[in-house]
């Protein structure tokens, strides 16, 4: 008769034992108190942790579920019963019996009629569910008794699968899908006279000046025209005096390179890839034109009935930083909020209900609320994948998969990434059509160039010593983020600092949203001009007075260095990353060397050294592998 315990958060349902009147001195019939322990024991509504609920003084409302449902109702972890009894304002009460479980329902008398219509509605879902599974089972099992020589021979002359039909059916059905959206515009690029006069000659220069900026056009057969940059905010933002007043208001003089390229195409309603460095202005380049496309609809945004936008982010601190800019560049009194997971879960539901424009949001929250029906996707015509790369690093690419089923397939989508591996290009290919690709620089790695990069060879046991020596070096205006490969030094080298007396935070997993916002809030505001971090911090960090990099720990791969360092020599300032390296990363010491070359960096003897020296013994140790090899097969054969 024992019960497990569910783990829900704040769950207001209790399930009663009654297949036993005898007393049990191990308490089997114990309640479920909602927080995964054990209750009084006692019935009734008396026993209720939560809050009551409206009415609870009114006599319940009774009724009885098969015990196999009652997990329907109660759903993954309380999720479906406690989503009820919030929308409802009623508190449920399952009591489990011999062969059925009654259920009481306190709150208004309209309230638990609502309350009971959606059980009834969780039941018959889950048994015409059952019912489906059982005949497919059946239909796939052989009856006892059965020849087994007729079954093959009915086998053998069963007809074969016509996919072309079932594909024309799954066509048919995605266009009905569709059918009643309402239509969508996405051209509203209108091109000023000065951007229109710039010749062929002067956008090759301008775009070679600029970071050697490449445009291309990935539309199969004849390629579009790649329009002309806009030099100046008014050449993109002419006819829109309410997004001109707020550029002009936070003091920028000239869009940036990427900017200046991907306005023009965005605006035009292209999809767009835009791979450029961390730093360079790429949430302004699908922010601005995003909100304007939001604001144009055919439709009004009250008739929408669901958010307009939606921007996908790797981290907590990207999306948050995502939002702070939407606030900051506030448009037509568009509406944002952010989604991810370690927030307030309740809350942020909330705030979805109470009607938002631009949902930005982690893949893996945004999931949870999708599968329980509680936020609406269908009315999404604007769609950003930021960072594309750190999220499939990450694991989200099966998230990513299932929220886009939900998002109309004619939307307008922009993807951002900062490098341009295999993977990126295969999500690319599967979810944005005929795009254009804009990209600052080059395919292949670069760091930024407005950053200093200095290299010191030593070992495990003198990071310590060096890491104190710099610190000592440091001027009051300085403020560093130290990068470390794990949670546990980051916490060993920030409870030592704080030994000494000096102010300092950390940044990792294993800390509490708060703590992490508090952390984040401290080093930007200057309380504290030490950050020690995790990988957590390579990416969303936008803290634009940052003077050093400090690599602890190299990180993972070559592609983590060049986001760490992009923290520093942000907004036109230019920044200094120190990079310890041991032996233990001597296999990346050869595309760091690139990294430094490319970027007209002084490369150190001793790093050469090291990477020579992994290469010889990358030889040797393939050489013995093949000597070992052709051993093996000779003396196998004779």
């Amino acid at each position: 008769h024992s019960h497990k315990t569910t783990g829900v958060e704040a769950s207001h349902f209790i399930v009663e034992d009654r297949l036993s009147t005898k007393p049990n001195p191990r308490n089997h019939g114990a309640n479920w108190n909602g927080r995964g322990g054990r209750g009084s024991g006692r019935s009734g509504p008396s026993s209720h942790l939560g809050p009551r609920a409206a009415g609870s003084h009114e006599p319940p409302l009774c009724f009885r579920v098969k015990n196999n449902m009652v997990g329907a109702v109660i759903g993954r972890g309380g999720s479906k019963i406690n989503d009820l009894q919030r929308l409802t304002n009623t508190k449920i009460q399952i009591i489990s019996g011999d062969p059925e479980a009654e259920v009481k329902i306190f709150g208004s008398l309209d309230m638990k009629e609502k309350a009971k219509a959606a059980i009834e509605t969780l039941i018959k879902k889950q048994e015409s569910y059952k019912l489906e599974s059982n005949v497919d089972n059946a239909a796939s099992q052989s009856p006892v008794g059965r020849d087994l020589s007729t079954t093959n021979i009915a086998r053998e002359h069963q007809p074969l699968l016509d996919w072309d039909q079932i594909k024309a059916k799954a066509t048919e059905w995605e266009k009905r899908k569709w059918t009643t959206l309402p239509p969508i515009k996405k051209n509203f690029y209108i091109e000023s006279k000065a951007t229109n006069s710039m010749s062929e000659v002067q956008v090759e220069n301008w775009r070679k000046e600029n970071f050697n900026i490449v445009c291309d056009d990935l539309k199969d057969g004849e390629k579009r025209r790649i329009p002309n940059p806009t030099c100046n905010f008014e050449d993109a933002f002419q006819d829109y005096l309410e997004l001109m007043k707020n550029i002009t208001e936070a003091g920028f003089k000239h869009p940036t390179p990427i900017q200046s390229q991907a306005w023009p195409i965005v605006l035009q309603g292209i999809d767009l890839i835009g791979v450029a460095q961390t730093g360079t202005g790429k949430t302004l380049a699908f922010l601005l034109p995003g909100f304007i496309h939001l604001d144009s609809q055919p439709i009004s945004r009250e008739e929408r009935n669901g958010p307009g936008m939606l921007v996908l982010t790797p981290t907590r601190e990207l999306a948050l930083q995502v939002e702070a800019e939407c606030s900051k560049y506030s448009y037509k009194g568009l509406k944002s909020v952010c989604i991810y997971g370690g927030g307030n879960r309740e809350k942020q539901i909330q705030d979805i209900s109470k009607g938002v424009d631009i949902i930005i949001a982690t893949p893996g929250r945004l999931n949870d609320l999708q599968m329980n029906n509680l936020v609406n996707l269908r009315s999404i015509t604007f769609l950003v994948l930021d960072e594309a790369d750190k999220m499939l690093d990450l694991g989200f690419e099966p998230q990513i998969m299932k929220i886009l089923l939900d998002v109309r397939p004619d939307r307008q989508t922009v993807m951002t990434s900062a490098t341009w591996p295999a993977a990126v290009r295969r999500l690319a290919n599967s979810y944005l059509k005929e795009p254009m690709i804009v990209y600052v620089g080059t395919l292949d790695l670069v760091a930024v160039n407005t950053v200093k990069q200095n290299i010191i060879v030593t070992t495990e046991t003198e990071k310590r010593a060096l890491f104190q020596e710099f610190l000592e070096s440091m001027s009051p205006n300085d403020k560093v983020i130290a990068f470390v490969s794990r949670k546990v030094i980051a916490d060993d080298l920030s409870s030592d600092l704080c030994i000494q007396g000096i102010p300092v935070q950390s940044l990792h997993g294993n800390k509490e949203q708060f703590d992490r916002e508090q952390a984040l809030e401290d080093f930007k505001t200057g309380k504290v001009k030490i950050l020690i971090a995790t990988d957590l911090a390579s990416r969303g960090l936008d803290v634009n007075d940052i003077t050093y990099v400090y690599n602890y720990d190299f990180p993972r791969n070559i592609e983590e260095y060049v986001h760490r360092i992009g923290r520093t020599g942000r907004a036109g300032k230019t920044g200094t990353s120190i990079t310890l390296i041991t032996q233990h990363d001597s296999k990346i010491a050869d595309e760091l060397i690139k990294i430094l070359q490319r970027a007209n960096q002084n490369v150190p003897e001793d790093l050469v050294k090291m990477a020579e020296q992994y290469k010889l013994y990358q030889q040797k140790r393939g050489a013995g592998r093949r000597s070992r090899k052709s051993g093996e097969k000779s003396q196998g054969f004779y």
